[in-house]
């Protein structure tokens, strides 16, 4: 007879832009740490903080599990993005069911969208240099 194992603890990665955030989930009392420090320190702005706690609201899942992160590369709003992307993941990973509540939130989905590079020949990305005709 085979018992199927509950997992207590999951490690994933989460990415925004150039930013990449390793996650550590486990049962506890809801504490968020990220680089050694709360949440609501590290990040500046009060709805970075409510980005990070998107998911942990959507699976209904608040002060259930304790989040360690280690979060490195891009700016904060995009080192948000990445622990929320994160967190979403390790939810899923700790407990399938709640796939679908994420999903919906479109918490499980990758932001793929990073800056453009410049191209020769142009000012930037897309901005041409000044044309005069004459």
């Amino acid at each position: 007879m085979t018992e199927t194992l509950i997992p207590t603890e999951a490690f994933v990665t989460g990415k925004r832009k150039t930013a990449i955030a390793r996650v550590r989930m486990r049962l506890g009392t809801g504490q968020i740490l990220v680089n050694g420090r709360p949440a609501d320190e590290y990040f500046p702005r009060e709805a970075l903080v409510g980005l990070v706690n998107q998911p942990i609201e959507a699976a209904s899942v608040v002060g259930r599990y304790d989040v360690i992160a280690s979060v490195k590369g891009g700016g904060v709003s995009g080192q948000a993005g990445a622990l929320r992307h994160g967190i979403a993941r390790a939810i899923e990973k700790l407990d399938p069911s709640q796939r679908i509540a994420l999903k919906r939130s479109g918490l499980l989905t990758r932001d793929a969208r990073k800056k453009e590079r410049k191209k020769y020949g142009q000012r930037g990305a897309r901005a041409r240099f000044q044309f005069s005709k004459r």
